[in-house]
């Protein structure tokens, strides 16, 4: 090999050994022991409201779409089934 391509290949391994390195990133703080407390809590809420704000309104968008999805697909199995005259 040339010496331009061996000294590319070896930036290339020393970038990939970087980016798919194991170490933990520093400043990033492990919030799972917060986060078991939330949602092992016994509050009376569904665990798919636990999350807050953000889950209820995820949880009613997704309601939603699907009631207005089933309404809409009734209406074409009726509109097909009866079609109009001509």
């Amino acid at each position: 090999m040339s010496g331009l391509a061996t000294r590319g290949l070896r930036a290339f391994h020393q970038l990939s050994q970087r980016t798919f390195s194991t170490a933990a990133r520093k400043g990033v703080e492990n919030r799972v022991r917060e986060k078991q407390k939330i949602f092992q809590a016994d509050n009376g809420l569904p665990i798919h409201l636990k999350g807050g704000v953000s889950d209820a309104i995820l949880y009613r968008l997704t309601m939603a779409l699907t009631v207005g999805g089933t309404i809409y697909v009734l209406y074409k199995l009726f509109d097909i089934a009866l079609p109009s005259k001509k």
